[in-house]
Formats: C-alpha cells, structure tokens, sequence
C-alpha cells in the first residue's frame, strides 16, 4: 500500500478548507499522508504486512493484550473523509480550549456487522449501553486490548471525569468519562475517528 502523492488531484483534495468570517482564522484539515488515493471511492485498505505501519499497530496490539492466545488475520486502514473532517473539528476546538493535546489512540470492541456500520457512520450513541453502562452511557473505548478489542481508534479525550452508570452525557466543562484507569467513554460519535480495524482469531487452549 504506497500513498500516491504525486498525483495533483489528490493532493489538491488533501487541504479542505472551512471558510470563516473576517474575524476568525480559516480552518484548514489536511488528511493524513497516509492515505490511498482511489478511483472506486473505496473506504478501506489492506495494510502490507511487509511494512512498518503493520508491524506498529501489530506490535502495539499484541503488547496491550499481554496474550499470545490471539492470531492476526488482517488490518485495515479507514478513510472515511467526512467523518475525518468531523473529527479533526472536534480536535482544534479542545486544543484551543484546553491548551494541550488529548488526543489517545485506544481500542473499541465490536462485531463485524458494528464494525461495518462505524466504518461507513462513525461511532454511534444509539448503542451505549448495550454491552453495559457501569461509567455512562457513553461509547466505550480502552488502552488496554484485552478489554476492548476489533478497532483502533485515534480518540480525542479533552477533558476527563470519574463516570458512573446514571451519566447519559459528560457532566459540564468536561468532554469524556473514566474509570480513572484503562476506560473512557466519549458522548459524541465523531469525538473518535476508527483509523484501523483489526481483524484476528482467538486461538483455542492447547
């Protein structure tokens, strides 16, 4: 999977620019270099397993699960341009409120039918709490594999909070929740962008 840089379309489609009055800053969103150019609109693509890309998220994966009972099967890498757009709006108004970056890559777990809908919609609150609402009825993401595993996903956290199960939203001020460890739940679909999904078979117990 080699980007395709040169070619001047695309790389005039990689700076998107949200027009603002005279008094602001115009918003520029610049996608990420990575990213396949392709004429068939397609949102997915298979990342070589030659190429250090793979062997990162592979790596990172199989260090957060702390399990060699897991065999990859295959990642793919998301394009989905209006969802990025989304997020990256979400990224510039908490670094200019809080002054840092918050941003995290964690896992979410899902089935394929799910993880199919995310790709094409992004994260949807119309699911919290389906697997569970002990910090909020939130969308549920983690640091750690073992708990929550299929995506990985760039999640931008901002502010955090102690989370319980009667939160249907973050409480003012904040933006997420927490189990103060591994756990954090975001209450906006597009606060998370899905920038890989992670395909793999649980090995049986020998």
């Amino acid at each position: 999977m080699l980007p395709m840089n040169q070619d001047i379309y695309y790389a005039f489609r990689k700076e998107i620019s949200t027009a603002k009055s005279d008094t602001e800053t115009a918003v520029v969103y610049r996608l990420p270099t990575t990213w396949v150019r392709s004429s068939e609109n397609k949102i997915q693509f298979m990342v070589q397993k030659t190429t250090e890309e793979y062997q990162s998220i592979s790596a990172h994966f199989q260090s957060s699960t702390k399990s060699n009972g897991k065999e990859l099967i295959r990642i793919e890498l998301i394009q989905n341009e209006q969802w990025y757009v989304k997020y990256r709006a979400h990224f510039q108004d908490f670094t200019t409120r809080l002054k840092q970056n918050t941003e995290r890559h964690l896992y979410h777990g899902c089935a394929q039918t799910a993880a199919d809908a995310i790709i094409k919609n992004c994260f949807d609150r119309d699911f919290a709490g389906k697997n569970g609402t002990v910090y909020g009825e939130g969308i549920y993401f983690s640091s750690n594999a073992s708990y929550s595993h299929k995506y990985v996903s760039t999640n931008f956290i901002g502010k955090t909070t102690k989370g319980n199960s009667s939160m249907n939203t973050a409480l003012v001020e904040f933006d997420s929740t927490t189990d103060e460890n591994y756990i954090f739940l975001t209450y906006h679909g597009a606060q998370a962008y899905g920038e890989y999904l992670i395909t793999y078979i649980q090995l049986a117990k020998k």
